[in-house]
This record gives structure tokens, C-alpha cells and sequence, in this order.
């Protein structure tokens, strides 16, 4: 295998539980090496303290995590029976209490170019292009955001897609920031939910990083206010909710099971992502070649089955 890829996560986790799948599958992922993660928007602490136990269980605490603008409090998160009572002190790694200064130093302090997974709102990244906006010169930018074509599996038509939506000015910042930048819309990562046979062997694997994922989608669907962006309340016994996040872990090292395409991207100030032949190009999936296929590679990982699949590279 060739060396490995320096990554930094930037996320969301404990709004939606993809990003918990997400951050199980980029930690059994061998062409990764995890430089950082942090959480990002709303309560940030709460978000710190899910990556933080989630890296203990893993065996990672050797993973910083930073802490990223705290916008609210929010004690009833949809995880938080999971992390009640986790004291961030207790970390046996490193935790930054400044974030977005991090993900700063660990940019321009990394002796080759990193690749920053973003799979959240952005004011973390926005805040970071002001504080020091050489940072878009030595990354690679892959994220999940957008909708193109009409692609969220339980609504009909081209959507506002949350991570965009969410904070549509800091998402402007960065899809016209210079840096090399890669995503998955709605088109490709509301296409995967896991079902069947492959459902239940991430469900019934007795590892204690897949276990904690499936007790936090327990959690998770016992206590989330549901509602029309989550589409069907699923049964966490049977099938897993749509992971969208887990399609951009996948992008930070492949891309040979998508359709990838060369478009030019605009925010608007409402928060759709619009095909525009003036605007800055991105690389986008906008279709799956074998969904199957990744399916299969993210059972692998979740399940902890390390070994790398033939692949072509990301460029």
C-alpha cells in the first residue's frame, strides 16, 4: 500500500448518526492517517465529547480533537445519554480548546499537503480561511454537501441541503476558497443505507468500535425529534438511517465507484448548490457506478477488515 493520507475531520456528530458511522469507518480505513478531528457548530463541546469517548473505544486517544466555535448549548443532544457524565478532562489525548487554531497550525505545520474531510456546516472552515487563508494552498478539500440534481432518497427535486443550508455564508467562504475540492452531493450519499445481511453484520460484531456505533444509533433513534428531513424513522434492529457522511470518508482515499464530474458550483444565499459554468469548478460524484460495491467496502471497514481494495486514486 503507498503512504498513508494525512486527514483532518471537521464534523457535525450527534445531530444526524452518520457522522458517527463516518468517523468509525475513516478510523478502520489503513490509506488514513488521522491527524485531528473536531466538532463543529451548535454545542461543539457536546459534539467533543462524543469524538473523544468514540476515539477511546477505538483505541485512538493518540487523535487530538479540538473544539470548534460553540454557537449554543444543547444538554438534550440526540447522543447525549451516550457521552452523560464523560468528563473531556478525563481524554487521555490531546484536546484544544481552540479548534479552528488547530486546524490552522496543523495545516501549515504538516510537511505535506493534508486532506481536510469536512462532513458538517462550515464556520469552523470559514473562520480558519480568515485566521490564516494560506491553509486553502496545502489542502484538499472533500466534503458531503449539496444537492445537484434532485437526490435525497424520501423528497422529490433539488433541495437545500442541510450542511449547506445550515450556515449558507460560511459555506459560500469555502467553495470559493482555492483549494482542490471534492464532494458527494445528495445525488450519490443519500443513495446508502445499509439493509439485509449486511445491515446485521455491523449490527451483531462484537468489536467494541462497531458496537458503540450501534448503541449510539439506539440512542439516537429513540430520542431524535424526528421530522421530514430524516425521511422513514428506521428500525435500528433491521436497517440503518441514510449515510451520507460515510460516502465523503470513502472520497478522501478513492473515487473508482462513482461517476466524477468536473462542474462548476455556487452557493446561494439560501443555501442550494447550483450548476454554474462561471463559478469555481468542483470534483463531484453525481453518480454511483456500484453502490454495491461500496456497500460492501463500508461493511468491511465498519466490521473492522482492514485491507485496502483495489482502487484508482483520487488526483
Amino acid at each position: 500500500m503507498s503512504r498513508q493520507i494525512p486527514v483532518i475531520l471537521d464534523t457535525d456528530i450527534g445531530t444526524d448518526i452518520d457522522d458517527t458511522w463516518a468517523l468509525a469507518m475513516m478510523l478502520n480505513s489503513p490509506e488514513l492517517d488521522v491527524k485531528l478531528v473536531t466538532s463543529d457548530t451548535g454545542d461543539t463541546i457536546y459534539r467533543a465529547k462524543l469524538l473523544a469517548r468514540m476515539l477511546e473505544v477505538a483505541g485512538r486517544a493518540d487523535i487530538p480533537v479540538g473544539i470548534g466555535i460553540r454557537q449554543c448549548e444543547d444538554p438534550n443532544g440526540p447522543q447525549a445519554r451516550w457521552v452523560k457524565g464523560y468528563d473531556l478532562h478525563s481524554y487521555p489525548g490531546t484536546v484544544h480548546q481552540d479548534g479552528v487554531g488547530a486546524i490552522v497550525d496543523m495545516l501549515m505545520e504538516a510537511p505535506d499537503p493534508v486532506t481536510l474531510i469536512a462532513i458538517g456546516p462550515v464556520p469552523n472552515l470559514a473562520a480558519a480561511l480568515d485566521l490564516e487563508p494560506r491553509i486553502a494552498e496545502r489542502t484538499r478539500f472533500v466534503g458531503m454537501y449539496g444537492d445537484l440534481y434532485g437526490g435525497h432518497p424520501d423528497q422529490p427535486g433539488v433541495m437545500p441541503e442541510y450542511n449547506v443550508r445550515a450556515d449558507p455564508a460560511a459555506a459560500q467562504r469555502v467553495f470559493t476558497a482555492p483549494w482542490d475540492m471534492t464532494i458527494t452531493p445528495l445525488d450519490t450519499c443519500g443513495r446508502v443505507r445499509l439493509t439485509g445481511e449486511k445491515y446485521r453484520a455491523v449490527r451483531d460484531c462484537p468489536k467494541p468500535l462497531p458496537r458503540a456505533v450501534i448503541e449510539n444509533f439506539r440512542i439516537w433513534t429513540e430520542t431524535i425529534k424526528w421530522q421530514d428531513r430524516w425521511g422513514p424513522k428506521p428500525d435500528p434492529e433491521e436497517i440503518s438511517s441514510v449515510l451520507f457522511d460515510t460516502v465523503a470518508i470513502y472520497l478522501a482515499f478513492a473515487e473508482d465507484l462513482l461517476v466524477m464530474e468536473d462542474l462548476g458550483i455556487r452557493v446561494t444565499d439560501n443555501g442550494f448548490t447550483v450548476i454554474d459554468a462561471a463559478a469555481r469548478t468542483v470534483h463531484c460524484a453525481t453518480q454511483w457506478k456500484d453502490l454495491a460495491g461500496f456497500e460492501d467496502l463500508l461493511v468491511q471497514r465498519m466490521i473492522g477488515i482492514r485491507e485496502p481494495r483495489s482502487r484508482k486514486a483520487p488526483p
